[in-house]
């Protein structure tokens, strides 16, 4: 019974993981404040987005979704490309904006 339990536990943890999951985009072309506001602005309207953290000494883009939406990396890596930048890699990582912004800022 235990072990039916740690399995149900462990498998719960994986869900609210994976929901709460943000993506940590790397972007070429942003090189000031000006494009950071406008892949920001433009991505923050995209409905299933809570929040955006934009790292341009870091060229990284970070997009935290709402509570129960999933995030949709094409439309991200679209929104980005159409903003006129280069997508180069992206990653789902367990963090949300706020404490990939006190990670980064932990670095410095």
């Amino acid at each position: 019974m235990k072990q039916i339990n740690l399995i149900i536990a462990i498998a719960l943890m994986g869900l609210s993981q994976t929901a709460l999951a943000s993506m940590k985009v790397t972007v070429n072309g942003m090189v000031c404040s000006f494009c950071a506001q406008g892949i920001e602005k433009s991505i923050s309207k995209m409905d299933e987005t809570k929040a955006v953290f934009v790292d341009l000494k870091n060229k990284v883009v970070v997009v935290e979704p709402k509570e129960g939406k999933t995030l949709n990396e094409k439309l991200i890596s679209q929104e980005i490309k159409d903003s006129g930048y280069d997508v180069v890699k992206i990653e789902t990582i367990p963090q949300t904006v706020a404490q990939f912004r006190a990670q980064q800022k932990d670095k410095k």
